[in-house]
C-alpha cells in the first residue's frame, strides 16, 4: 500500500470513531505525530492528551475501524472518488482557516479546491424571476476573471448560480449533504454530471449516506469556509442561506447581500443582513471584485516564490516549509511537520521573535 493510501485509510478510520469529531481527531493527529500513530498508542497516551478522556481511548482501540475504512476505499474507487485530508496540498486550504473544518472530503471530478479567487452563491430555494436574473448577470460579469462559483446544487439561486458559471466556462463546485453516490436533488444530475468537466462535487459524507434534514446546515459551513466571500441573493428570515452567510461572517469572510424591495419576503434576509451591517449591500459584480480588490494584479504567486534568506535550523526549515502553501494553526503544523505540538509551538514562539513567522487571528501563523 502506498503511503498516501495507507495515511487515507486511518484517516477514514479516525473519522469513524464514535463520538470524535473533526476538532478532536486533528488534536490526537497533533499530539500523536500522525493519524497511523494515533492508532499504535496505547490508551494511557490519550487519556494524558488534555481533553481526551477514556471513552474516546476506547473508541479509538475498535478492532474493526481499519477494516471499515479499507471497505469504504474501495467504495471510493469503484464510484471514481479520491479522498482529499486536511493534511493534503489539495485540500481546500481556505477551509484549513476554519476551526470546525472537516477532517476529509470526498471529491469528484476535476475541481480545483484552491483556485485563485473563488465565491459562494447562495438563496432561497423559491427563487424569483429577479433573484435568477441578479445572479445569472453577477456570474456573467464575474466571467473574466476565472472565478470559480461555489454553491450546494439546491433548487433555486443555487441551480441557477451552477448552471450560469457552466454557461459562461466558469470553474463551479458544488457541495453536497450526503454520499457522492447519489445525486439530491435528482432533477439535477445532469448539471452536475456537466460540472465534473470544470469543477466536480465535494462532500464529506461517506458513500450511502442519505440527504438528512440535519445535514443540510452542517455542510454550509464548508461552503462558506472554502472560498473568499459569499454572495447571498434572494433569502427568507429564515433558512440555510442565512446560516452560511453567519457562518461566513463569523470565518471572518466577506458578506454581500442583494437588497430586495421590503414587502418581498424572498429578499426579507437580505435585507436585514444588510441592515445589520452583516453584509455589504453589491448590485453589480464590480462592487465584489472592488471590494475584495479582485481588480488588482494577484501576488500569491511571487509571495509564494520568496525565500527566506537566512540560516535555519532542521526543525524550523520544517515549519517554514508547512507554511510555505498557506498559513496554518498550531496543530496543523505540528501535523505536517511530524513533531509534538509543544515543540512546534516553542518554535513558533522562537521564529515570531525573529521576525520569519508571524501569529494571525485565531492561533493561525503565516511566513513574514
Amino acid at each position: 500500500m502506498e503511503q498516501d493510501d495507507k495515511r487515507n485509510l486511518h484517516m477514514l478510520a479516525l473519522a469513524r470513531v464514535p463520538g470524535v469529531g473533526p476538532i478532536v481527531a486533528k488534536k490526537l493527529i497533533a499530539y500523536c505525530g500522525g493519524p497511523e500513530e494515533v492508532f499504535r498508542k496505547g490508551s494511557a497516551f490519550f487519556e494524558r492528551i488534555p481533553g481526551i478522556g477514556k471513552v474516546v481511548a476506547k473508541a479509538v482501540a475498535q478492532s474493526n475501524l481499519l477494516d471499515q475504512a479499507q471497505r469504504e476505499m474501495n467504495d471510493c474507487r469503484r464510484h471514481g472518488l479520491r479522498i482529499v485530508t486536511f493534511l493534503d496540498k489539495d485540500f481546500p486550504q481556505r477551509l484549513n482557516h476554519c476551526p470546525d473544518a472537516p477532517l476529509l472530503l470526498y471529491v469528484k471530478g476535476t475541481a480545483d479546491l484552491n483556485s485563485q479567487r473563488s465565491l459562494s452563491i447562495v438563496g432561497t430555494r423559491n427563487a424569483t424571476a429577479h433573484g435568477k436574473e441578479a445572479t445569472e448577470r453577477i456570474v456573467e460579469e464575474l466571467a473574466p476573471l476565472g472565478i470559480t462559483i461555489v454553491s450546494g446544487l439546491a433548487y433555486g439561486i443555487d441551480i441557477v448560480a451552477h448552471r450560469a458559471a457552466l454557461k459562461h466556462g466558469l470553474p463551479t463546485i458544488a457541495c453536497l449533504a450526503h454520499g457522492l453516490d447519489r445525486i439530491y436533488p435528482p432533477p439535477h444530475a445532469n448539471t452536475a454530471k456537466e460540472m465534473l468537466e470544470l469543477g466536480g462535487l465535494i462532500s464529506e459524507y461517506p458513500i450511502g449516506t442519505n440527504p438528512d434534514r440535519e445535514n443540510f446546515p452542517t455542510r454550509n459551513r464548508i461552503v462558506a469556509g472554502m472560498t473568499d466571500a459569499t454572495l447571498v441573493v434572494e433569502a427568507g428570515i429564515k433558512g440555510g442561506a442565512l446560516i452560511t452567510a453567519r457562518l461566513a461572517s463569523d470565518y471572518d469572510r466577506d458578506v454581500f447581500a442583494i437588497p430586495g424591495r421590503v414587502s418581498d419576503v424572498h429578499s426579507e434576509g437580505c435585507n436585514r443582513l444588510i441592515k445589520e451591517n452583516r453584509a455589504a449591500l453589491v448590485t453589480c459584480a464590480t462592487d465584489i471584485i472592488t471590494s475584495l480588490n479582485w481588480d488588482m494584479p494577484d501576488k500569491s504567486t511571487t509571495a509564494r516564490q520568496q525565500r527566506l534568506l537566512i540560516d535555519l535550523t532542521p526543525d524550523q526549515e520544517r515549519i517554514v516549509e508547512a507554511l510555505r502553501e498557506s498559513s496554518l494553526s498550531v496543530d496543523m503544523l505540528a501535523a505536517r511537520s511530524k513533531m509534538p505540538m509543544s515543540k512546534v509551538s516553542a518554535l513558533l514562539l522562537e521564529m515570531e521573535f525573529d521576525g520569519m513567522v508571524r501569529n494571525l487571528p485565531g492561533k493561525v501563523y503565516q511566513l513574514v
